[in-house]
């Protein structure tokens, strides 16, 4: 991103978003897709698994990674909607999960 310029969703959100969409992708794809380190993206997940959105499921030596919609955003402003509200929004089809 260029210096200077902001967006709507934050690191973090934005990591959340792609997982919803791409359940079984490697940290190193999400952060090429995101524009983070990987490291970054690592530390953001290991974040929202510690929060509880995400669990990861170990598959061979890969993950996969499970959503959970129905918690509420974080912010007290938002706290009124579910963080599915946001995936919904932004055309994650959580619906199987």
């Amino acid at each position: 991103m260029e210096k200077g310029k902001w967006t709507f969703l934050s690191n973090h959100g934005r990591v959340f978003v792609y997982i919803a969409k791409n359940p079984q992708s490697t940290t190193e794809v999400i952060s090429r897709e995101v524009g983070l380190s990987q490291r970054g993206v690592q530390k953001i997940i290991a974040e929202l698994a510690a929060a509880g959105y995400i669990v990861r499921r170990r598959q061979g030596r890969c993950n996969q990674y499970i959503i959970h919609p129905e918690l509420p955003m974080r912010h007290r402003l938002e706290r009124d909607h579910a963080v599915g509200d946001l995936l919904r929004a932004l055309g994650c089809n959580i619906g199987g999960q």
